[in-house]
């Protein structure tokens, strides 16, 4: 395998208040890969995610991109949050432009592309969060979910390799979280690298590749979705319960209704399992 995209190795970070951050963490993402970072609150995934575009600086421990130890330069800061974009929790934090497309646009100018460019990179994102027509409407005037809609756009138009999301499903009701899972779910089809931090396991397994488990500021394990979340000792470490599907995939197992098998990856998947069996005569009841 190719070297990691980004990788934190053994990394600590101390705030000025003297709280701990970050614990000798190590975690690393591949190219082209859907992470979801799990972790209850306080477990530091907030922590992590601004060590991977640059914004903290390890106390202790490094930051390697593309193999090599990361140059906190300007010009290497620059460069980093270029190709790693960061979508914080509350769009209020991210945004200060007076009209969506100001805000959009903002990253684009600041590279010096030409005018033209910048408009077809603003166009672009504002299509891909399904906001084109709100272009000229004022900032302060969006939903939250809209507003978080705008702040992915500004990242979006950097044209980025890496994205990085704090928590996106908090305060979006369910349709807002199907819109938005159905844009990571192209935006990784085009290839990107999606990092997200969520405490929500069932979400974790149904949409990711890959989990990295946070608790008390240390990852304390990766592997792929489906093998990890079922290490049911892992997630009680990190004040996770074991995802809805596979407890029921299990217990229906033990109850001699479904034979022994890969679970489904969601409760969904899980009933349309149901579904085939009854419909071809194997679950009579």
């Amino acid at each position: 395998m190719s070297a990691p995209l980004l990788e934190l190795q053994a990394v600590s970070h101390v705030y000025p208040d003297g709280s701990a951050g970050l614990d000798d963490c190590t975690l690393t993402l591949h190219r082209g890969r859907r992470y979801a970072l799990l972790g209850a609150n306080g477990a530091g995934k907030t922590t992590v995610l601004q060590h991977l575009n640059g914004l903290l600086r390890p106390t202790a421990g490094t930051l390697r991109q593309d193999g090599q130890p990361f140059d906190y330069s300007r010009k290497g800061l620059t460069a980093l949050r270029t190709r790693v974009g960061l979508v914080f929790q509350n769009p209020d934090r991210q945004l200060f432009s007076a009209l969506v497309e100001e805000d959009v646009s903002f990253g684009p100018l600041n590279l010096g592309l030409h005018e033209y460019e910048v408009r077809h990179r603003v166009a672009a994102a504002l299509d891909a969060v399904g906001l084109r027509s709100h272009a000229r409407r004022a900032v302060h005037q969006l939903s939250f979910g809209q507003k978080k809609r705008v702040c992915i756009a500004g990242v979006l138009a950097m044209e980025p390799d890496v994205l990085l999301l704090d928590e996106p499903m908090a305060g979006l009701d369910a349709p807002m979280q199907t819109e938005l899972t159905a844009l990571l779910d192209r935006l990784a089809a085009r290839g990107v690298t999606i990092l997200l931090s969520t405490h929500d396991i069932d979400f974790a397994l149904r949409w990711a590749d890959d989990i990295h488990v946070m608790a008390a500021g240390r990852c304390i394990a990766s592997g792929p979705a489906q093998q990890l979340a079922a290490q049911t000792d892992v997630l009680q470490a990190a004040g996770q319960r074991p995802p809805a599907a596979l407890a029921l995939h299990a217990e229906l197992v033990a109850l001699g209704v479904l034979p022994q098998g890969p679970a489904p990856r969601s409760v969904d998947a899980l009933l349309d399992t149901l579904r085939a069996l009854k419909q071809s005569g194997v679950i009579t009841a």
